[in-house]
């Protein structure tokens, strides 16, 4: 049986990863430019963010914005057994890679998830679950599982599947390319 996996980010469950691993310029959506690999500085000790409140009005709209879609608290939880950059900076590399390839993965899985309210037939599901246990195996994800992983090539075979579902939006035949 498919394990049932929560795509809703847990901030309380992370690492804070993504304040630290992306890159950010000051823009409409950041108050700063931040480079990639860098503690945003509004990151309090415990992980925190300490204008959570008022980003908005800060000038951080692009964090609001954002959703991992559960990828971070995976990669701190599951893939590095709940150890963090924090206690050990040689992990901040090394989780960044990670979560890279598991917040698209999520991402594949989010729309994935999105296509079930369609009422696909049984090839579509079929091919919708197929796509699903790719991107989410039964075995848990390592470091070196996501390294290895190939999210192009994924992401191109998810894309094609969801182009192939035009026709339940738009009533016409999808065309066959």
């Amino acid at each position: 049986m498919k394990r049932s996996l929560d795509l809703t980010a847990d901030c309380t469950s992370c690492s804070a990863l993504c304040c630290v691993v992306f890159a950010f310029d000051k823009s409409e959506s950041f108050g700063i430019d931040k480079a990639a690999c860098e503690v945003c500085p509004n990151l309090d000790d415990t992980d925190r963010c300490r204008i959570f409140d008022d980003r908005t009005e800060l000038g951080f709209k692009g964090c609001i914005a954002y959703s991992c879609h559960g990828a971070g608290q995976r990669v701190t939880r599951e893939v590095f057994k709940g150890d963090s950059w924090r206690d050990n900076p040689v992990l901040m590399a090394p989780m960044g890679a990670a979560l890279s390839v598991m917040r698209r993965i999520h991402e594949l899985l989010f729309l994935l998830d999105s296509a079930k309210l369609m009422s696909l037939s049984s090839e579509e599901m079929s091919a919708l679950l197929a796509l699903e246990n790719l991107l989410d195996p039964e075995t848990e994800w390592t470091e070196s599982k996501l390294q290895k992983y190939p999210i192009d090539a994924v992401s191109v075979q998810v894309r094609k599947f969801l182009n192939s579902l035009q026709h339940h939006v738009t009533g016409r035949p999808t065309a066959h390319t």
